[in-house]
């Protein structure tokens, strides 16, 4: 009569040392995280064309004397906006990737699986490749002004690919067709810059082919902040769209029983990740792969689903991984710079399928 008793008290016992194991290791990951984060973030200030002793780093942060004066520019001026940018950036396309592939429940889904970032490469595309005979600086002779004109351009084409995906999901039910709705028109829009590359000169076709690399460091301070403000705004969504996320985890039927809105939380998924994504195009070209590998490395870290752990443990280790890309690409001590897009799949690539291979498979148990 007593053993029943007995064994369930064994069994609560045993789960709530497990939870309580879970809890300790979700607490070290991600101490680990901002400890990285902090460690990369300064490393940024520190390394480049010229390097920099750490403690000179922190005097120009804190507006105290360096022991030269060109240091100071060098740190505030430059270093600081590109890594602000940086750690923006790869925060946002690690949170933006974990909603499309829950959202898509696709694990190669990334933000810019609507079109989104191709919207913003036809934009810069239509300005710089059809802009007429110039130079081989981005957008020497034309009516918009220096880089302003390429973050206007590339804004404005992932908005109105956003808004055309938005009116179409209003008439598609299921989310499978609105995937494959957003990558026709990747692939349409794709052609369309293809076909204005063929026909343009060889300088401007340079200066488009530069933008496509990807760089952190074209941010001005003004328009940081205006990178922060929208980047927030899809962090804002992001959070707001986690519960019901995580109950689209268990699919639609299932959410829809639960009183999930389930439309409502697509059209929240879709416009936060279109935020997110469209910013980072805008302001630092189409940076690839954070989107897709940030979230399974998160997962496979945590040992998680659950959308309010995945979501600040992806915007920490996005920026982690943006800012060490940042830093390989600079080349510290030598004269050249590497096209980020190239570092981050050279480096990143061997990561993802390291993970891969030793879970065995990318659906068990790293996703949905």
């Amino acid at each position: 009569m007593t053993t029943l008793p007995v064994t369930t008290a064994r069994l609560e016992s045993a789960t709530r040392a497990q939870v309580r194991a879970h809890k300790r290791r979700r607490a070290r990951v991600f101490a680990l995280l901002m400890a990285l984060c902090a460690a990369a973030f300064l490393l940024s200030l520190t390394f480049g064309s010229v390097s920099i002793p750490v403690r000179d780093v922190l005097a120009a942060l804190t507006g105290q004397a360096t022991e030269r004066a060109s240091w100071t520019v060098i740190v505030v001026d430059y270093r600081l906006p590109k890594a602000l940018t940086a750690l923006l950036a790869g925060a946002a396309l690690g949170v933006s990737g974990l909603m499309m592939q829950t959202l898509f429940r696709n694990p190669l889904a990334d933000g810019y699986v609507m079109g989104v970032s191709s919207g913003a490469s036809l934009g810069v595309a239509l300005v710089v490749l059809g802009g007429g005979v110039g130079s081989t600086t981005l957008l020497s002779g034309l009516s918009l002004a220096g880089d302003v004109g390429v973050v206007t351009a590339a804004a404005t084409g992932a908005a109105l690919v956003m808004a055309l995906i938005f009116v179409l999901s209003r008439r598609l039910r299921h989310v499978t067709a609105l995937l494959i709705v957003g990558l026709m028109l990747g692939y349409a829009v794709s052609a369309i810059v293809s076909l204005l590359a063929h026909f343009t000169i060889p300088e401007r076709l340079q200066a488009y082919t530069n933008w496509t690399f990807g760089s952190f460091g074209d941010t001005t301070n003004g328009q940081l902040v205006l990178f922060a403000l929208v980047v927030a705004a899809g962090m804002g969504l992001a959070l707001v769209s986690a519960k019901p996320l995580n109950g689209l985890l268990m699919g639609e039927d299932t959410a829809r029983g639960l009183g999930i809105r389930v439309r409502r939380t697509r059209v929240l998924v879709m416009l936060g990740a279109a935020l997110l994504a469209g910013a980072v195009t805008a302001f630092c070209g189409p940076v690839g792969f954070l989107g897709i590998a940030v979230p399974h490395i998160c997962r496979t870290l945590l040992k998680t689903s659950d959308h309010l752990i995945l979501f600040p443990a992806s915007a920490l280790l996005g920026g982690i991984l943006a800012v060490s890309a940042d830093i390989i690409a600079q080349a510290p001590g030598l004269d050249i710079v590497l096209p980020l897009n190239a570092v981050l799949a050279l480096f990143g690539a061997p990561v993802v399928l390291w993970i891969v291979l030793r879970r065995g498979s990318l659906m068990r148990g790293s996703m949905l």
